[in-house]
C-alpha cells in the first residue's frame, strides 16, 4: 500500500517568497557597509534586518520541505541549514566586499551536494529536498552573516576575528573579544536555526495559514535580533548597539501584536481567561 502525500498549497507562491528574502537579505547585508563608508557602526542594524529576511524565506523553504510528511525532520531541517551554511559563510569573509555573494554561491554548492546525497544516496526520494536544502544552506550563510555584520560592523574576517581596544592611548588588538574568538558565532547558529524552524512546528496542522506562519518568522526573528544587539554592546560602539536594540524592539512589538491578533482569527474561539487564583487551604 502507498500513501500519496500532496504538498500544502495557497498563499504567496514559494518561488515569489524565496526572490523576495534573497534580494532583501543580500541588499541589507550590503547596506551595512556604509560603516565602512561612513567610518561609523550605525548602519549595523541592517545586519539584523537581513537576518529577519532571511528567516522569512528559511521557514517556508521548510514548510515546502516538510509538507512532504517529515514533520519530525523540521528541527533537524534548521539544523542542517546553519551547519552547512556557517562553513561557506567562514570561507567567503575572505573575498572582501564579495563575500555575501561568494557565500551565497559556495553554500547553493554545499546544499546541493546535500540534497542529492539525501535523495540518491540516502533514498529520502523527496521532490523538493535538492532545492529545499540548496536554499535552506543559503539562508543559514546569509543569517549567521548577517548577526556577524550586526555585532561587529562588517563582514570580514579580520573584523570577525579582531577586537581593537584603546588603554592608555596606545591601541591593542584582542582576538578574544570577537564574533569568532569570543564564541559570539555559536550564539548566533543557535540563534537562527532555533528562529528559522520554530514557526512550521508551531503553526503546521490543519489550521495552518500562511501569513500566521510568515509573522511568527519575523516576530521570531527581530526576537534574535533583540539579543544579537545586547551581545553587540561587547563590540560595538553603545549608540550604534542601541539603534539595533531599538528597532529590534520596535520589531518585535509590531510582529508580535500582529501574530496574535492572526492567531485570533484562526482560532475556533477564544477566552480571555484570568489566572487561576490561589486559594488558601487547598
Amino acid at each position: 500500500m502507498s500513501v500519496k502525500i500532496e504538498v500544502i498549497a495557497g498563499g504567496i507562491p514559494h518561488n515569489n517568497i524565496m526572490i523576495a528574502g534573497l534580494v532583501s537579505t543580500l541588499v541589507c547585508i550590503y547596506l551595512t557597509y556604509l560603516n565602512a563608508v561612513t567610518n561609523t557602526e550605525m548602519f549595523s542594524f541592517f545586519g539584523g534586518l537581513a537576518v529577519v529576511s532571511a528567516l522569512i524565506w528559511g521557514s517556508h523553504t521548510i514548510k515546502v520541505l516538510c509538507s512532504y510528511g517529515i514533520g519530525t525532520g523540521v528541527p533537524s531541517a534548521g539544523m542542517i541549514a546553519f551547519g552547512s551554511g556557517v562553513i561557506a559563510m567562514l570561507l567567503s569573509t575572505k573575498f572582501g566586499i564579495a563575500a555575501p555573494v561568494v557565500a551565497l554561491v559556495l553554500a547553493a554548492v554545499i546544499g546541493f551536494i546535500l540534497g542529492y546525497v539525501s535523495n540518491n544516496i540516502l533514498n529520502m526520494k523527496i521532490p523538493a529536498m535538492v532545492q529545499a536544502l540548496t536554499e535552506m544552506a543559503v539562508v543559514g550563510a546569509l543569517t549567521v552573516m548577517g548577526f556577524a555584520a550586526m555585532m561587529t560592523g562588517g563582514f570580514s574576517f579580520v573584523g570577525m576575528t579582531t577586537k581593537t581596544v584603546t588603554f592608555l592611548g596606545m591601541p591593542i588588538t584582542n582576538y578574544a573579544n570577537s564574533f569568532l574568538g569570543g564564541g559570539l558565532i555559536a550564539v548566533a547558529f543557535l540563534l537562527g536555526a532555533i528562529a528559522i524552524q520554530h514557526p512550521f512546528n508551531a503553526c503546521l496542522g490543519p489550521g495552518w495559514k500562511q501569513d500566521r506562519m510568515l509573522m511568527l518568522t519575523a516576530e521570531c526573528g527581530f526576537l534574535s535580533m533583540i539579543v544579537a544587539a545586547v551581545m553587540s554592546f561587547a563590540l560595538i560602539s553603545a549608540g550604534s548597539a542601541l539603534i539595533s536594540l531599538l528597532i529590534a524592539l520596535i520589531g518585535w512589538l509590531y510582529t508580535y501584536s500582529q501574530y496574535f491578533v492572526l492567531s485570533k482569527r484562526d482560532a475556533h474561539s477564544w477566552l480571555d481567561a484570568k489566572p487561576i487564583p490561589d486559594t488558601e487551604g487547598h
